[in-house]
Formats: C-alpha cells, structure tokens, sequence
C-alpha cells in the first residue's frame, strides 16, 4: 500500500463528509478573497493578475523531480502574493486549480475544495504573512528580495502540504498512519519547496529589475524605485 503524497489532491483520500466541508470552507474563502480583491485591482494591476494566473497555470502543468520516483510542481501562492496582492493572488491560484480539475483532470472533482483550501488560501496567506514579516529587508535589494520570495514559497509549500495532513487526520483512510502520512507529506513538500523557491525567487526578480512598481510586497516601502536603480546597476 503505497502512501499518499500528491499536493493535488484526488477523489477517494479523504470520505465525502471531510470533502464537502472543505467545499464550503473554499467556497466562503474565495468569496472573502472576491471582495477584497477589488481594492487592489485597477487598470494596471488587472493585466498583471492575468499574467500571474497564467504563469502559474502554465508552471503548475510542468512536475520537476525530487526524489526516485517523486515530482513536485510549482503551488503559485507565495508568489503571486508577492506580486498582486494576498487577495487578488488566492483568486488566481482558485482559477488555476478550478480550470486543471474541469478541463484537465487534475485534482479531483470532490477534492477540490482541498485543494483550494490548501493551495489557493492557505499557502497563498502563509506564504504572504512571511513576504510581509520580511518586507523591510526586502526592500534593500534585489538579493534581500530574492531571499525573502524563496523563504515565503517554502513555507507557502510547507504549509499548504500541513492542510493536506489536517483532512487527511479529518477524513483520511484508517488504513495509513497519520504519522507516516504527516513525515512524507511533510518531507517531500520541503523538498518541492525548494524548488517552489527558486522558481518563485527568479519570477520576482525579474519583474522587479524592469518594473518593481508593480510588485505588490513593494508598495508602501519608498523603496522600489531605488530597488529597479540598484537592478540596473
């Protein structure tokens, strides 16, 4: 009986009761996520959203390996909290997951609650609360920047890999130990984190040497100017 580790969630890993309440519990996240976005959203950060979603959409299709027999891809929420906001970012990551799952069979129908909750909101909001701690030293160049985008995707993966962990304790198979489901999903949700970091740390230095205006983590600093001279230097 082989354990499971996927992020993306299918039908069957957790009973129809866990599966519904994480229905509803996406449904009442992405709803706050819609209302809020609209502060954030205007004629310049409305094609950027698209460019994120897209982004991800197209990274999420592509697995880089771990481990033997391992593949991780990337999640999207640190980084586009990152660039367009906790918000606007969980909207993103909800459209990508809903379009995989209808369109292309990835993730299950019923599991898919699980898997915005997991990947959408709260990878998106732990992987931004990290961004925000650090926003300061982020701000002083484009290396702290670096630094501080990897640090928020490995615990942006990390932490979406624990919510996967709580369904599964909620409405898991009996047959798997918690612990051994926890240490695995936990272990190779690291790794993929690392990976996770890299990618999210390139995206967010690129845009920010040619437009760190609209980096999201940036605003509020008097600093992004300053960020693009040093880019350039």
């Amino acid at each position: 009986m082989t354990t499971p580790v996927a992020m993306h969630m299918s039908d069957g890993l957790v009973n129809s009761p866990t599966a519904l309440l994480f229905i509803g519990i996406a449904a009442v996240g992405v709803a706050v996520a819609a209302a809020k976005a609209r502060a954030d959203l205007d004629d310049r950060t409305a094609p950027m959203a698209g460019l994120v979603a897209a982004f991800v959409f197209a990274t999420q299709m592509i697995n880089f390996p771990v481990l033997p027999g391992v593949s991780g891809h990337l999640l999207g929420g640190a980084l586009a909290a990152i660039l367009v906001g906790p918000w606007v970012g969980a909207l993103c990551v909800s459209i990508v997951l809903v379009v995989q799952a209808l369109v292309f069979a990835d993730g299950g129908l019923t599991a898919l609650g699980a898997n915005v909750t997991n990947m959408a909101l709260i990878g998106t909001v732990a992987g931004f609360l990290v961004a925000v701690a650090l926003r300061r030293f982020a701000a002083r160049g484009k290396s702290a920047l670096v630094a501080v985008a990897f640090i928020a995707a490995l615990v942006n993966t990390v932490a979406a890999a624990l919510g996967f962990v709580l369904e599964f304790a909620i409405g898991g198979d009996a047959a798997f130990s918690l612990g051994g489901v926890a240490a695995t999903v936990v272990g190779v949700h690291v790794l993929i984190g690392v990976g996770e970091g890299i990618i999210t740390a390139l995206t967010v230095a690129a845009v920010a040497a040619v437009r760190p205006d609209l980096v999201y983590l940036l605003r509020g600093t008097q600093r992004p100017l300053e960020l693009r001279e040093r880019s350039a230097a």
